[in-house]
């Protein structure tokens, strides 16, 4: 299996969205701008597989600088990171999409916000824990 990673914020409890969204999203902050700017640097050039919000959450500009791809409940995992052999290979949201993907997952690259307020969808423990099937 690829190198195969997660890049992604959370707030102060594990907070990763609200109805859909970042609880941030739009943030004028500086650390807010920065993880942003952070994101898009990392991913140039690779592969993102996410959920269909996530995907249609990038700006068009970011399109020519990286692959990306919607992903779907019943797509197989491995199938999936398979078409990309070579490449490296995030996971991006939401929460159903880690879950599923989180056993391929050798690196989590986490940033802990300031952001500590509400939020319906969390970082789940378990998703760092589990894991590979696929030796190195």
């Amino acid at each position: 299996m690829g190198d195969i990673r997660v890049i992604c914020a959370i707030g102060q409890r594990g907070q990763l969205g609200l109805k859909g969204h970042m609880p941030w999203e739009g943030n004028p902050a500086r650390e807010y701008r920065e993880d942003v700017e952070r994101f898009f640097e990392i991913t140039r050039g690779h592969v993102i597989l996410c959920g269909p919000r996530t995907a249609a959450s990038f700006p068009h500009w970011a399109l020519d600088e990286r692959t990306v791809v919607t992903v779907r409940s019943g797509d197989d995992p491995e199938a999936m990171v398979a078409r990309y052999p070579g490449r490296v290979v995030f996971i991006g949201g939401g929460p159903p999409v880690w879950a599923a993907y989180a056993h391929l997952v050798r690196h989590w690259d986490i940033t802990r916000l300031s952001y500590d307020g509400e939020a319906d969808r969390y970082l789940d423990p378990a998703w760092l824990k589990t894991p590979s099937r696929h030796t190195p």
